[in-house]
């Protein structure tokens, strides 16, 4: 499987206060401000060239503050190259102040033509999005609300400096309205927005410059951190002397009435991605299916809690929820989970009934794995209201339940109730279709069965899944839960090989 662009990323993920206290640093320890914007600007450029080389002109759209002066700077850069060059501003240019009044100096020397925005402006060439930056903290108002939908529906090559404007920086929400990149170049530290909610769609492909700066400035402790293999858990090699035993006992419990397909595929990642032994609880009529498709799977009907617990003897692990289901069976079946003193990764309707308190949560250590509606359930909230702010609903809900979170979504998050907070930038469209939680739950569960920490088996399980579907959404639509198995358990062996 091909690396993918952000593994040449940096891991540490900030808010954007954190990026302008670094800032500040750096200034302070006696790098000019005004080099930090030139650097920004080489930067910019190179990767516009990069992009377009052959474009040969480009439109600079520039706000009141330090973004804008960015754009000015590029706009020079490109017209000393010899490209056709203009800036749009959109702010008064004798209003700036500081470093960026500087770079809208530097312009007008290179002679690039500052005309003042208006609402049937001409575009052309690239469109260099300077209007707002990361300071944004309410929604986008006029003249930029305008110039942004105008961006958006130019048709034209766009590249945002540091961030899309009108995205939030801490959330990636949309503040109203924010520009369509097809490339962002940031700057000093990456942000979580740019991972996040509305973020991937708005950043295009994104290009990362520390210009330079000094580690020794960089906090002590960022916001987040981005799953890479570098640093993901891993599991240990395997002693050619290793057997079942020593891999951990799992048990799904799930399939109720036209679900059983839910537990299975559950029961499935798990054998693949691992564990020693793996049992399935479920309805009766769906164990010939599971041993005709899986017969190594230990596939048990069950009725009652008693027929449950003397499963649950055996396993150190329950995988709790896919297709359990609302009604008695599944009701009866988690409530029994819940009284086990046992790793548990509960999903699905586990996490429904647990929001309706009509089963509590369970005595042992929990993973639980919500997307976002689910989320909502739990915290009491809207959908709309986890989605404005997700690593404030992961790290709400691992407090709230005393649980490892795996709030799944775009930008997929890990959270742990000691306030650690991991972000997975991959995955795939392709991936939006049903059974695939239930993949990856069945992966949470098989990392814990081999002993790994709650965290870590979490994070491992959540990258290993959206690597694996970005790898297969390369076919595009159509991609089945199933499919994704054989992809895991192939970048599990690249990742963590069985043998020295």
């Amino acid at each position: 499987m091909n690396s993918h662009p952000h593994d040449t990323l940096p891991t540490a993920l900030y808010s954007a206060q954190q990026v302008r206290d670094l800032d500040a640093r750096l200034i302070a320890a006696g790098t000019p401000g005004f080099d930090l914007m030139q650097r920004a600007a080489h930067a910019a450029w190179r990767a516009l060239r990069r992009r377009w080389p052959d474009a040969g002109g480009l439109s600079v759209l520039a706000g009141r503050g330090n973004n804008a002066g960015d754009g000015y700077l590029v706009a020079a850069l490109a017209k000393r190259a010899g490209w056709q060059v203009r800036v749009l501003a959109l702010g008064d240019p004798a209003q700036l102040t500081g470093d960026a009044a500087l770079a809208h100096a530097e312009a007008l020397a290179a002679g690039v033509p500052i005309l003042p925005w208006h609402e049937h402006a001409e575009l052309h060439g690239v469109l260099v999005d300077a209007l707002l930056g990361t300071g944004l903290g309410g929604e986008v108002r006029e003249p930029y609300a305008e110039a942004i939908r105008r961006i958006n529906a130019s048709g034209l090559p766009v590249l945002a400096i540091d961030i899309p404007s009108g995205l939030s920086a801490d959330t990636g929400n949309v503040l109203g309205v924010a520009v369509r990149a097809d490339l962002t170049v940031t700057f000093i530290g990456l942000k979580l927005g740019l991972f996040t909610a509305d973020g991937p769609d708005h950043c295009g492909d994104l290009v990362f410059d520390d210009l330079d700066a000094d580690p020794q400035q960089y906090p002590a402790s960022a916001l987040a951190t981005r799953l890479s293999p570098i640093v993901l858990g891993h599991l240990a090699p395997r002693l050619k002397a290793a057997h079942k035993g020593l891999f951990g006992h799992l048990l799904v419990i799930g399939g109720d009435h036209g679900m059983g397909g839910a537990a299975l595929l559950a029961a499935e990642a798990a054998l693949r991605t691992g564990a020693g032994l793996v049992s399935v609880a479920t309805r009766a009529v769906h164990v010939p299916a599971a041993l005709a498709r899986r017969p190594e799977l230990m596939a048990h009907g069950v009725v009652s809690s008693a027929d449950l617990l003397r499963l649950a003897e055996r396993a150190g692990v329950l995988v709790v929820g896919p297709g359990i289901g609302r009604n008695a069976w599944g009701r009866c079946l988690l409530s029994a989970a819940a009284s086990l003193d046992r790793v548990q990764v509960w999903d699905a309707d586990a996490l429904n009934l647990l929001a309706e308190e009509q089963v509590q949560r369970p005595v042992g250590e929990l993973v639980i794995t919500p997307h976002p509606a689910e989320a909502a359930r739990l915290l009491g909230c809207s959908t709309a209201q986890v989605q404005v702010d997700r690593a404030h609903a992961a790290r709400e809900l691992a407090s709230r339940y005393r649980a490892v979170v795996v709030l799944k979504g775009v930008g997929s998050l890990v959270a742990a109730p000691d306030g650690r907070l991991a972000l997975c930038s991959h995955g795939h469209p392709a991936m939006a279709g049903a059974g695939l939680g239930d993949v990856l739950s069945g992966l949470v569960g098989a990392l814990l069965a081999q002993r790994m920490e709650a965290f870590d088996a979490a994070s491992l399980a959540v990258w290993l899944h959206a690597r694996g579907g970005e790898h297969l959404g390369v076919g595009g639509r159509g991609l089945a839960a199933s499919d994704l198995i054989p992809a895991v358990r192939q970048l599990l062996e690249e990742t963590c090989p069985c043998l020295n």
